[in-house]
């Protein structure tokens, strides 16, 4: 069957999708893999989804959408995972904004049930010019290949959080363009999450040359299993463009499913860091961040950012019970960036 896809999700970008594809009716129930869908019902929140180019829009009742099968644990959003057997006709949810889809199995109070999507079909591929038969769409097409070793790279800053939504991708932003109008060469990467252009978007924005995140190697959602190669992957691709520094988010938690302690416990992966700066939600988190840091990862929070450092009372909390620098990306982003690029390359000159 071929049909005309009203919007083609973020996720499905390795893929290369065009507006016009071939359906096949014989679903492979795996991650990675692009399906059609036709949006059923109508949500007044939740309910966009992000274009390969980046932009918003909205879903309406009856779109034909490309995106991608993938499994999310999100503590701010929706939990779900791939069925086991998928058929045309099958109701799949939309999990996130990127376009992965699956069975939800937990709802978000505030965001209420996801908005549904009738599967259609396996999208299908025509990787060589003038093939005739077809193979199933995924998004390990075309991926960066991950890697078991990390090979001599440009000094890391590593940019983690006590959750979503702690001001990880906002700090990132604003050390990356800080370094850049500084003469520093910058690459940017997000390491672990669920699959979203914009956070990397965000950063060629700010001054990055290049950013690459997980998806970009083939991944719709990290877990602990796949982080650490995907990150050595990324990171080696990532060094061909002979940077100065990399400015790296691990998205989610520290102690999310995304995979982030598995990076944070990877000796070779922290043996490129100059600087971790922790992004904390309010004092409790910054304090507890801290001591996981220290305790759990045996590595050492040199900053912390985030909500905890909105006004006088977190900073002061921060610097005098917990004894770690604290600034704000949002008042105050020159200190932070020259904080920081002295922490990398202390008092040299670009």
């Amino acid at each position: 069957m071929k049909v005309v896809l009203d919007k083609v999700a973020s996720a499905t970008r390795n893929a290369r999708v065009p507006r016009e594809v071939l359906l096949s009716d014989e679903i492979i129930a795996r991650e990675g893999m692009v399906l059609a869908a036709r949006v059923r019902g109508q949500k007044t929140t939740y309910n966009q989804l992000e274009d390969v180019h980046g932009r918003m829009v909205t879903l309406n009742d009856g779109d034909v959408i490309a995106a991608v099968l993938g499994s999310r644990r999100a503590l701010r959003g929706y939990a779900g995972v791939v069925p086991e057997s998928i058929r045309v006709g099958d109701r799949l949810d939309i999990l996130n904004l990127g376009g992965v889809i699956g069975r939800c199995t937990s709802v978000n109070l505030e965001l209420g049930r996801p908005l549904q999507a009738e599967v259609l079909g396996q999208v299908l591929s025509f990787p060589h010019l003038g093939e005739r038969v077809g193979v199933p769409a995924s998004i390990k097409t075309n991926a960066v290949p991950w890697a078991d070793r990390l090979e001599p790279s440009a000094p890391i800053v590593y940019v983690a959080g006590t959750c979503m939504n702690a001001g990880k991708t906002f700090a990132c932003g604003e050390i990356i363009r800080y370094l850049a109008r500084k003469g520093r060469r910058v690459c940017g990467a997000k390491l672990t999450g669920v699959s979203l252009l914009r956070d990397t978007m965000s950063m060629v924005d700010r001054g990055a040359v290049k950013s690459l995140s997980f998806n970009d190697a083939g991944v719709v959602s990290t877990t602990g299993r796949v982080s650490v190669p995907v990150a050595k992957g990324l990171i080696n691709a990532l060094n061909k463009e002979e940077p100065d520094v990399l400015v790296i988010e691990l998205g989610d938690g520290i102690l999310g499913e995304y995979g982030v302690q598995e990076i944070l416990h990877d000796d070779e992966l922290m043996r490129a860091a100059s600087a971790h700066v922790l992004c904390a939600n309010d004092p409790v988190s910054a304090w507890g961040g801290v001591e996981l840091f220290k305790n759990r990862f045996k590595r050492e929070a040199a900053l912390i950012c985030g909500p905890a450092t909105d006004n006088a009372v977190g900073k002061e909390f921060i610097e005098t019970q917990i004894g770690v620098k604290a600034l704000n990306a949002r008042i105050e982003y020159e200190a932070l960036g020259e904080f920081v690029e002295t922490k990398v390359f202390g008092g040299v000159e670009a």
